[in-house]
């Protein structure tokens, strides 16, 4: 049985994501589809468009128009100027995809970015981002943000915090619960029966036996040692530099490491126009394209929409679809 549409939230109105759901829909068309969750004065016609008033109708106007649920916002878009009276339905356009995907109407919910600032001068946004949004709505205790194309996975412990915080905000705890939903998300949501998990250290050659810093001995390797007790196939912890080749790349399923540029930046070398942003710990299917708003390029025709489609892709093929 084919999985329900995906969800897609509208992201920015002034960003480009608007310009990115018209790609997409260009794109797939009715092979994969979606559904964009906003208002339709904000789309640049470069494609037809038709409103829906129910998820399950989107398939059948997907082969002819880009299904849009329509959300009305006050005022027009204009491209690379949020607009704080946009705040309330862009945060509107994300609770509505949860819903859905919560209730099965949809199949999983794609996000298009979103500015934090526009949302929080003009919503009182209080979530540093979308993934934290996303687990209050959800109700869920805990989520893991992973970076995934068909290269690599990779999943930071630690996020968008200063460097100098990682050794404080990494904890036993913290890293434990980072990997055993990694782990589950990749049995659950990948189809990966026996995840193949390496973790990287923290200091430079994985603390060179202690010369280097202790975090390894004292922190990570304890971990590790429990986990695999546990019966999980993990490696590490590993010296980062040494992680990334493809030879090392072709041991593991998918990689934890401990802060966000050690993680991002292998992915984003090696596949910047197709990773994807993926959300593990969710009770539904999440992703998103791995870039932001692009309010410099917004309006001008010069969006890439790789990643978009790569999200919509991955996530049909995790909800059980074949993309």
């Amino acid at each position: 049985m084919r999985p329900a549409p995906i969800a897609v939230s509208c992201g920015e109105p002034a960003g480009i994501g608007p310009e990115l759901a018209e790609a997409a829909w260009q794109a797939l068309g009715a092979d994969l589809p979606f559904f964009w969750i906003g208002d339709p004065a904000h789309l640049p016609g470069t494609v037809p468009h038709q409103l829906i008033v129910a998820p399950d109708e989107a398939p059948g106007v997907a082969t002819r128009a880009l299904p849009v649920l329509r959300i009305d916002m006050a005022g027009p878009r204009i491209p690379g100027k949020p607009q704080p009276d946009h705040a309330a339905g862009v945060v509107q356009s994300i609770e509505r995809g949860v819903a859905l995907s919560q209730s099965g109407k949809a199949s999983a919910l794609c996000t298009l970015p979103i500015h934090k600032q526009a949302l929080q001068d003009g919503a009182g946004f209080a979530f540093p981002g979308h993934t934290e949004f996303l687990c209050h709505l959800a109700g869920a205790e805990d989520v893991v943000m992973m970076l995934a194309s068909e290269q690599l996975r990779v999943v930071p412990a630690t996020i968008h915090i200063a460097l100098a915080d990682v050794p404080q905000a990494l904890t036993a705890p913290v890293l434990e619960r980072r990997i055993r939903i990694t782990h589950a998300g990749l049995i659950e949501q990948f189809g990966l029966p026996a995840p193949r998990l390496a973790v990287a250290g923290l200091n430079p050659h994985a603390g060179e036996g202690g010369k280097m810093g202790r975090e390894e001995i004292d922190l990570i390797a304890p971990v590790l040692d429990r986990l695999r007790s546990d019966g999980m196939d993990i490696v590490g912890p590993l010296s980062a530099d040494t992680m990334f080749h493809a030879a090392a790349r072709a041991r593991y399923d998918a990689a934890i490491c401990m802060y966000h540029d050690q993680a991002l930046i292998p992915i984003k070398t090696l596949d910047f126009d197709r990773g994807v942003n993926v959300t593990l710990g969710l009770p539904f299917v999440r992703t998103s394209p791995d870039h932001g708003t692009a309010f410099d390029i917004a309006g001008k025709g010069l969006a890439n929409p790789s990643s978009t489609i790569e999200a919509l892709r991955m996530a049909w093929r995790m909800a059980g679809g074949a993309a």
